[in-house]
């Protein structure tokens, strides 16, 4: 199995150092970097070339909203995981917003954090029940304002199933199977609804698409 190379920024060393023990019988999950701050993590991040980073909030120097967001524009290809004990969903809703993969509680069982990073690495992105609920509440409330036909969002039929599979958590190549296109094809309409609607990653289109209501 493929090892995926995974960084760490939070400011309590007891933590990072607990949550890399609890994943050490996970074979496949390589820490190549342990950081204090966002800044330090920056700054070494070009070196240890992580495929995932998990990523505290609160920290001094550079936090990690701002860490989040400076590492999805610097490398996009990083996949991040938010590991926080903030349960409040405005924190959820912007991080997911702005770069972030997925969005996880400092109280996860040690299972929960390898399938999150298994899942951010394979699929691009991991939605668990604290999250879903938080879309679901969204989604409610979107449905109480009036609709306007001005702002409707028109998709085509293939767009509509391609978005549609990356909700379900299909790959491209799955979705691909499925559509009877090549996989470049999916990634190359993923690419266009990301640019059209201003989303940073996969998490990003999942929680656009929900907001606005474009999945059954």
């Amino acid at each position: 199995m493929e090892s995926i190379k995974v960084a760490i920024a939070d400011d309590h060393k007891i933590f990072r150092k607990g949550v890399i023990l609890s994943l050490r019988p996970f074979t496949n999950i390589k820490f190549v970097q342990e950081a204090e701050n966002g800044e330090d993590l920056l700054n070494g991040i070009a070196v240890s070339q992580p495929d995932v980073v998990l990523m505290d909030l609160r920290m001094p120097t550079k936090d990690g909203i701002e860490t989040t967001k400076a590492l999805s524009k610097l490398y996009p290809n990083i996949h991040i995981i938010v590991l926080s004990m903030y349960e409040d969903e405005r924190f959820v809703y912007h991080l997911m917003e702005n770069g972030a993969n997925g969005y996880l509680l400092k109280n996860a069982e040690p299972q929960e954090i390898r399938r999150a990073i298994m899942e951010v690495f394979e699929k691009g992105y991991y939605l668990n029940n604290f999250v879903n609920r938080i879309l679901l509440k969204k989604s409610h409330a979107r449905q109480k304002v009036v609709p306007s036909l001005n702002n409707e969002i028109t998709l085509s039929d293939k767009e509509k199933d391609v978005l549609r599979f990356i909700c379900m958590e299909f790959t491209a190549q799955e979705i691909a199977k499925k559509m009877e296109i090549s996989p470049r094809t999916v990634e190359a309409i993923k690419d266009r609804l990301m640019e059209r609607f201003g989303s940073k990653n996969t998490a990003g289109l999942v929680f656009f698409a929900v907001k606005n209501n474009l999945i059954d």
